[in-house]
């Protein structure tokens, strides 16, 4: 975006940024989605350490981060929204119900349908699967005593 002027700039603390630097600054589709499987990994292991607070917050990062990947890549939105709307639906009733069973099945249905959506886009070569281990980051622990 330019005028007589030259570019449109932005002040920070630092510099003036052109609006194009910045657009270039932001994340793209690999990085958004590396965020996303992270979210995605401590998901499944608070719900099944039976911290489904911990686990609704990490659902809520999955969807927040996907919803802001749909105003970076609209080429994405419409499958973003199908999975937003179907499998991560499912995920979301089977924390609010504290639905371990209804959760892992809800979960596994998510994990497909965003392989398969890899293949569709032609990425089928990223075919995300559930660590082995718990991340060790993170007390996944229903019940976490106070300290003082």
């Amino acid at each position: 975006m330019t005028d007589e002027a030259g570019p449109r700039l932005v002040r920070t603390k630092h510099a003036e940024l052109s609006l194009e630097q910045i657009a270039e600054l932001l994340p793209g589709t690999g990085e958004v989605m590396q965020s996303v499987a992270l979210c995605w990994w401590k998901c499944a292991y608070a719900a099944r350490g039976g911290n489904w607070p911990l686990a609704a917050y990490f659902a809520r990062r999955v969807r927040g981060l996907q919803r802001d990947l749909a105003v970076l890549r609209p080429k994405h939105r419409e499958r973003l929204e199908e999975f937003e709307r179907g499998v991560l639906a499912e995920v979301f009733r089977a924390i609010e119900r504290r639905n371990a069973d209804g959760f892992d099945r809800a979960f596994q249905s998510a994990t497909d349908l965003a392989n398969a959506m890899h293949v569709q886009t032609g990425h089928g070569y990223i075919r995300w699967v559930l660590p082995p281990d718990p991340p060790a980051d993170l007390d996944l622990r229903a019940e976490v005593s106070s300290q003082t």
